[in-house]
């Protein structure tokens, strides 16, 4: 197959991410854990026609992707053509609910760096979008790896596992600053567009 990729019209996450946050407050869509969030948000994707294709789970092999470029090796959400041609978007979702929150957090940079090596590989747009139900997710003290969550510190460059013996990192290339938003319920929301270039 080749590795050509096809020039298609962008998705439009911020879009998607606000539209199916009004599904939530407005009681259409209801997620409890991280399982019913990617469901309800892969539903969500097919309903609004991003691609013609959209699927759980896919191993970056399936693509023809080389395993050992990238941090992770299943995407949770896939959209793309017949052909595996023309990549519309990559999704990795997170619902933490047990706490372990420096744990989560560096998980979350895992699945950000994760994204961007599937924007650099092809896919058109990359998104990372978590829901939190706990306060300590976005509020209390901003040094080390909870300043990136919690300060307002632009995520970027080298993140260092922050417990046990630190013998994990990633690098993220681009610059993001987690932005809180609320939903009616109390629980929390952010997104980011990865892409290494910004």
């Amino acid at each position: 197959m080749s590795h050509a990729i096809v020039m298609i019209a962008s998705v439009k996450p911020e879009s998607l991410v606000g539209e199916f946050a009004r599904r939530l407050n407005d009681g259409y869509i209801e997620i409890y854990n991280e399982f019913s969030l990617q469901h309800e948000f892969g539903i969500f994707l097919r309903e609004k026609n991003v691609a013609k294709l959209i699927q759980f789970e896919r191993n970056v092999s399936y693509f023809q992707f080389p395993r050992s470029s990238f941090t992770k090796k299943e995407i949770d959400i896939t959209c793309f053509d017949t052909s595996r041609i023309q990549l519309r978007l990559a999704v990795e979702l997170k619902y933490p609910r047990a706490g372990q929150f420096p744990e989560q957090m560096f998980s979350f940079c895992k699945d950000i760096a994760f994204l961007e090596e599937l924007k650099m590989a092809g896919f058109s747009s990359c998104l990372f979008l978590a829901v939190v139900e706990q306060r300590p997710f976005h509020s209390g003290r901003a040094d080390g790896i909870y300043r990136y969550f919690r300060g307002g510190e632009p995520l970027h460059g080298k993140i260092v596992k922050p417990t046990g013996a630190k013998d994990q990192e990633v690098l993220i290339e681009g610059k993001y600053v987690i932005r809180w938003k609320e939903l009616r319920d109390g629980r929390r929301y952010t997104w980011i567009e990865a892409n290494p270039d910004t």
